[in-house]
């Protein structure tokens, strides 16, 4: 298992890549930086919050976990 890290430039925000077994994460925390770099936590809990979040969620798990519940 090779694990690479690379980044890319986004509106002048460095966004880091994490690629694992050929698949591509990408950082939520590099991007939450460009919406509030001090505490980039706050844009991801405001975030999570949103109902139009929560519902892809729970599509996606409804999708791709058999045990979803």
């Amino acid at each position: 298992m090779k694990n690479t890290i690379t980044e890319i430039n986004v509106k002048d925000k460095l966004v880091g890549i994490l690629k694992v077994n050929n698949i591509d994460y990408i950082s939520l925390t590099d991007i939450a930086k460009a919406g509030n770099a001090s505490e980039p936590s706050f844009v991801i809990k405001n975030w999570l919050r949103k109902i139009d979040t929560i519902n892809y969620i729970g599509l996606w798990e409804q999708l791709h976990n058999n045990t979803f519940n």
